[in-house]
């Protein structure tokens, strides 16, 4: 029963983590379409090596920052000014992004495998990302630093993470429009989520300094 908990929960952060259309999953779906199911599994295959050693990293961050409340209340502080400057650029600064039809040429499986670990290496989002998920958890006593529970952990990360890709792969075309749209509006979508997670440092640094 142990067990369940860390994986479930890393199942469910990478679902939500990766989801939204971004350049690895919109990827993996476009080689499916130009070279074939093959070609795009080898893809993801190497995407997904590159997200196990992120999220085991991230934890391992995570575990540092949780053993020292000096650093974690300082991360905090230094998150909220990030988020808030964020989420201020992508709501009213930035501009839409423009939907680009990318060309993919036929390539061999060992190059789409080494493709999917260079778009996912220089994805850094996980790594904040999953620190941030985990401090929370372990604050929440629904996560253990302990290395069964990290490999679990990771492990249901890296399923989750799978099948988002598979989902992308099989029915992209279905939800190729839809995904256009997420993509024009791409910029509310962050700015919504960097504000919400700026809310909720600001709460945390409040009750750290003040104890409700």
């Amino acid at each position: 029963m142990n067990f369940i908990i860390p994986l479930f929960f890393g199942f469910i952060s990478a679902v939500v983590g990766i989801i939204p259309p971004g350049l690895i999953n919109m990827t993996a779906a476009k080689v499916n379409l130009k070279e074939g199911k093959r070609n795009a599994y080898w893809f993801v295959l190497g995407a997904v090596t590159i997200i196990f050693f992120q999220v085991y990293l991230a934890i391992f961050f995570a575990r540092v920052i949780n053993a020292r409340p000096d650093i974690l209340l300082l991360l905090r502080e230094i998150g909220f000014v990030l988020f808030s400057l964020l989420t201020v650029y992508f709501l009213g600064i930035a501009k839409k992004p423009k939907i680009k039809k990318t060309k993919i040429k036929k390539k061999s499986q060992k190059k789409r495998f080494f493709l999917g670990m260079l778009l996912s290496a220089l994805n850094f989002f996980p790594i904040p990302y999953y620190v941030f998920i985990s401090v929370t958890l372990s604050s929440y006593k629904l996560f253990s630093f302990l290395t069964s529970s990290v490999l679990v952990f990771v492990s249901g990360a890296v399923l989750g993470s799978v099948l988002v890709f598979y989902c992308y792969i099989s029915f992209f075309q279905k939800i190729e429009s839809k995904a256009d749209y997420l993509m024009k509006n791409m910029n509310n979508f962050i700015g919504g989520i960097t504000g919400l997670i700026s809310i909720v440092t600001l709460f945390n640094i409040l009750k750290s300094y003040w104890g409700f």
